[in-house]
């Protein structure tokens, strides 16, 4: 009697493991609305606008960080030069460096001059 418990025990057993791994060999199959492709599209096209600008100097003065810029450009005329008015300063800043690696090797060169000279990431206002 053991025996033919044990026999249909097993039994049970190798029938319930032949159905889970037949369980486990689907295919999932998804299914999504087509403007997710849309949108996909349109996200390829959107290009991000990160920038990255070296700030070398700033002054409460206009005249003086007229003559920051004046004196970058002598020495460095490889990047653009624009002053920014913060409150309370002008900002001498440097550059449009596309990536954070441009900017490191930009701010090697400008540090030779411009001890103070750091790199940041400056909001764009998306207009």
């Amino acid at each position: 009697m053991t025996l033919k418990i044990k026999h249909l025990a097993l039994s049970v057993f190798a029938l319930g493991f032949s159905l889970c791994i037949k369980a486990q060999a689907a295919q999932v199959v998804i299914e999504q609305d087509k403007d997710i492709d849309k949108l996909l599209e349109y996200k390829k096209d959107i290009k991000t606008t990160t920038i990255y600008k070296i700030q070398i100097d700033q002054s409460v003065d206009l005249d003086i960080a007229q003559k920051i810029k004046s004196d970058f450009l002598n020495a460095y005329n490889e990047w653009p030069v624009n002053i920014v008015w913060n409150t309370p300063n002008y900002k001498v800043w440097v550059g449009n460096f596309a990536t954070r690696l441009e900017a490191d090797r930009a701010l090697v060169k400008v540090k030779k001059k411009y001890m103070y000279a750091n790199i940041l990431q400056p909001k764009i206002d998306k207009n």
